[in-house]
C-alpha cells in the first residue's frame, strides 16, 4: 500500500477529529496568486510561520495538500516538552556547550510560545501544565538518574525526583522504579490547537487554501513560482514545511531533502472516559508521561478523562495488525488494575507519520537564498515546530542567527538510498528494542 493510502487509512478513527467541530473548509486555490511568503504545508510550522509574518505586515499564501493540520500536527500525543529529541550531548559535541546552552533555552522558550499564543488567541484546546519521564527497569532508573544530575549541572534545569518508593504518589503503576517530574512542559489537544491558529492567521490576512498540493517550484531571478493544478503562485520567499509527506505529493520538490528523513509510523489509542475520580487515580496530577526507552510509552488524558495512550512504532511503514488490541495490551502493563473495566477498553486507535533525521536531531535550512525548509522534529515537535516557524520569520524580516544556529547542525542522508533505508533502520532498531528489555 502506497504511504499516502496508509497515511489516509490510519486518521479514519482519531479521537482527535472525533472530539472536534472542524470549520468550514478553506478554498483550493486557483489563478494566479502573488505574495511575499509561499508556505508549503499547513500544520504547526507553517502556520507557525504565517503568523508570525503576517503580524509583521507580509502578504502570506498557505498552500496545503489535504486540510489544515491533517497530519501529524493533528494527530500527534499533544505532548508539548523543552529539548530534542537527540538529547542536548549531541548539540555540544557539534555545536559547542555554549551553542547547545542557546539551543536548550530557546526550547524551553518553545513551550512558553504555546502557553502565550493559547492565552492571546483564546485557542480553546484543553492545555494542562505538567510532564512527568519514568523510568521501567533498574538500568533506566540510573540513566535517567543521570541525565537529571547533567542538566541540572550543567543547564541549570532542575527536575523533582521521585525514587521507587515515591513514584506512585505520580502514577499509580507498579511498572516504574523512578521517575521525574519536569517544571516545564504540559499537554494539550493537538488538533484543537492547530485550528486554533489557523484561526488566528486568518484573523491576521493570511490567504490559506486547503487540497492544493503544489507539484512544481521553479525560480526567475529573485522570486519562487508554485505550480499547483489549478494554481500559480508567485512570492519572494517560501518555506516547505511539509513533514514526511512532502516527497509523497511532490517528489521532485522534496528529493533533495526526503534523503535526510525517514517516515516512521507512531500509534495512539484512546479509551472511553474513566471519569474524573479515576483518572485522579491513576495519574494525581494530570501530567503528561512518558519513559525514558528508546521505543518509549507516552500516555496522558484528554479533557474527557479518556485515556490516551501512544506506543510502538513501525520503521517499515506497515501499520501492526490488530492496532486496538496491541494498544490494550500495552495499557494493561502500566495499569493492570484496569483489567476488566469496560470503560477501559481502547475504543479508537489511529496513527500516522513522523520524519525522524539520522541523529534524531531537528534539520532547518534553505535550499536557496530565500527557499526555507524546516524537518526532521523527530518526535518531538509539538513544541519544536512553533518555535520554528517563528525562526523562520526572524530570518526573513530581519535576523537569522537563532535560524542559523539550529541550521548549523550536521545531519547525515540515510544510507542504502531511497530502497535501502526502510529495511536499513528497520533491522537497526530491532538493536534498541532488545536494549530497552534490560
Amino acid at each position: 500500500m502506497h504511504l499516502l493510502d496508509r497515511d489516509t487509512q490510519l486518521n479514519q478513527h482519531s479521537w482527535y477529529e472525533a472530539s472536534t467541530n472542524r470549520p468550514p473548509y478553506e478554498p483550493q486555490a486557483k489563478g494566479e496568486i502573488d505574495c511575499d511568503l509561499l508556505v508549503v504545508g499547513g500544520g504547526f510550522a507553517g502556520l507557525s510561520a504565517a503568523l508570525e509574518m503576517a503580524k509583521l505586515g507580509y502578504k502570506v499564501a498557505l498552500l496545503e495538500a489535504r486540510n489544515l493540520c491533517w497530519a501529524a500536527s493533528g494527530r500527534n500525543g499533544g505532548q508539548a516538552l523543552p529539548g530534542l529529541s537527540s538529547g542536548m550531548k549531541l548539540i555540544e559535541k557539534q555545536l559547542g556547550l555554549a551553542s547547545a546552552r542557546r539551543i536548550w533555552q530557546m526550547s524551553c522558550e518553545a513551550v512558553e510560545l504555546i502557553t502565550k499564543r493559547i492565552t492571546t488567541y483564546k485557542i480553546e484546546c484543553e492545555w494542562a501544565p505538567g510532564s512527568i519521564t519514568c523510568a521501567d527497569s533498574p538500568r533506566k532508573a540510573r540513566d535517567l538518574a543521570q541525565e537529571l544530575a547533567y542538566m541540572q549541572q550543567v543547564y541549570g534545569y532542575e527536575q523533582q525526583w521521585f525514587d521507587r518508593n515515591q513514584v506512585r504518589d505520580l502514577i499509580a503503576s507498579p511498572r516504574y522504579y523512578a521517575a521525574s517530574l519536569e517544571p516545564i512542559g504540559g499537554h494539550l489537544h493537538p488538533l484543537k490547537y492547530g485550528l486554533g491558529l489557523a484561526r488566528a492567521c486568518r484573523d491576521a490576512g493570511v490567504s490559506m487554501y486547503e487540497h492544493s498540493p503544489v507539484n512544481r517550484l521553479e525560480y526567475k531571478g529573485d522570486k519562487v513560482f508554485a505550480h499547483t493544478g489549478k494554481a500559480r503562485l508567485q512570492a519572494s520567499y517560501a518555506l516547505l514545511a511539509g513533514n514526511c509527506l512532502l516527497e509523497q505529493f511532490a517528489p521532485r520538490l522534496a528529493a533533495s531533502l526526503a534523503r535526510r528523513i525517514m517516515p516512521v509510523g507512531t500509534y495512539i489509542g484512546a479509551t472511553s472516559p474513566l471519569g474524573e475520580t479515576l483518572a485522579r487515580e491513576l495519574i494525581p496530577g494530570n501530567q503528561a508521561v512518558c519513559d525514558n526507552s528508546f521505543v518509549l510509552d507516552y500516555f496522558r488524558f484528554g479533557g474527557d478523562t479518556s485515556l490516551l495512550f501512544g506506543g510502538r512504532v513501525s520503521y517499515s511503514t506497515r501499520t501492526p495488525r490488530n492496532l486496538v488490541g496491541v494498544m490494550q495490551q500495552r495499557i494493561a502493563r502500566i495499569f493492570p488494575q484496569l483489567e476488566g473495566n469496560t470503560q477501559a477498553q481502547v475504543r479508537l486507535a489511529w496513527g500516522g507519520f513522523v520524519d525522524i533525521t539520522a541523529n534524531r536531531a531537528p534539520d532547518f535550512g534553505r535550499i536557496r537564498p530565500n527557499v526555507y525548509y524546516l524537518q526532521g522534529f523527530s518526535g518531538h515537535g509539538v513544541a519544536l515546530t512553533n518555535l520554528a516557524g517563528l525562526l523562520v520569520a526572524e530570518a526573513i524580516s530581519s535576523q537569522a542567527e537563532r535560524f542559523d544556529l539550529f541550521a548549523a547542525i550536521d545531519h547525515r542522508t540515510f544510507p542504502g538510498g531511497r530502497l535501502l533505508r526502510t529495511p536499513s533502520l528497520a533491522l537497526a532498531m530491532i538493536y534498541y528494542r532488545l536494549r530497552d528489555l534490560c
